[in-house]
């Protein structure tokens, strides 16, 4: 995950494999999802880490989190270079996320732990890089509390002399069409400037900001307003079949142009009219 050549340190990245993996992501979200929308309650200032090495950590609900984070680290921070870790056994046999920025770690092992925070420094020692960790270490429910983070976060955070940790909530939820919307949200960051905590007190301050950050992101999905997110990229819509074609059969009547991607009315409308 690099926007840039890559130096010295961290993986060695193929711009031209990123940039072309990173397109065909879009269009592969474009097909599985209603849209991809970010909160604007706390959308992320690029200049807020200008100098400084930038964490972004995100909880684990699903397979998809690698590309959603992709697609936001092109749109939102397209000045950074932009790593993440991946198990090891996966970049065995995909060794070609390691031209993407991947590096790898064993999971669950105390040496894992070790790569974790010496690659995870290796990086951060760029002042434009941007790391993007799934917290837990492990697929798990938005909803699951208490939130319970890796201890290598905490341990991560105390090493470092400079640099701010910025939470991402991710949901993936149904609301009124066939495809799932991408619910992205931004928490307060933390800047680790001379902090002065242990591992373990870093790792409270981070698990508390992020399960703040999933509280509001399940809050807003729950109102399945589209007005709360601005849409990072649109993608599927239409329930499809039966539906569809009554919905086009109705706006033939009405003069009007029929559009399956209008996805922000609610099924339900039409539904009320029959």
């Amino acid at each position: 995950m690099v926007e840039a050549n890559a130096r010295s340190a961290g993986p060695q990245v193929s711009p031209l494999l990123l940039s072309m993996f990173g397109r065909y992501c879009e269009g592969y979200l474009g097909r599985h999802f209603h849209a991809v929308r970010l909160s604007r309650a706390q959308r992320p200032d690029p200049a807020m880490a200008r100098g400084k090495p930038l964490v972004l950590y995100f909880n684990h609900p699903s397979w998809w989190d690698p590309l959603i984070c992709l697609q936001m680290a092109r749109q939102l921070f397209p000045d950074r270079r932009h790593y993440g870790p991946i198990d090891a056994r996966a970049l065995g046999k995909y060794r070609f996320f390691a031209k993407l920025g991947f590096f790898p770690v064993e999971t669950g092992t105390s040496r894992g732990a070790r790569q974790f925070l010496t690659a995870s420094q290796q990086v951060l020692g760029q002042p434009d890089a941007a790391l993007w960790i799934p917290a837990a270490g492990r697929f798990s429910d938005p909803r699951e509390r208490p939130l319970r983070l890796q201890p290598a976060m905490g341990h991560l955070a105390s090493r470092l002399r400079q640099g701010v940790f910025v939470p991402v909530a991710l949901e993936y939820p149904f609301w009124e069409e066939r495809f799932p919307e991408a619910l992205v949200r931004f928490g307060e960051e933390v800047s680790v400037a001379d902090a002065g905590l242990s591992g373990n007190d870093w790792g409270v301050v981070l698990e508390e900001r992020l399960t703040a950050a999933q509280e509001a992101l399940a809050a807003e999905s729950i109102t399945r307003d589209p007005g709360r997110f601005e849409a990072l990229l649109g993608g599927s819509a239409g329930v499809g079949g039966v539906y569809d074609v009554w919905r086009r059969f109705r706006a033939r009547l009405r003069g009007e142009k029929f559009s399956a991607a209008h996805g922000d009315e609610p099924p339900g409308r039409d539904e009320e009219d029959l």
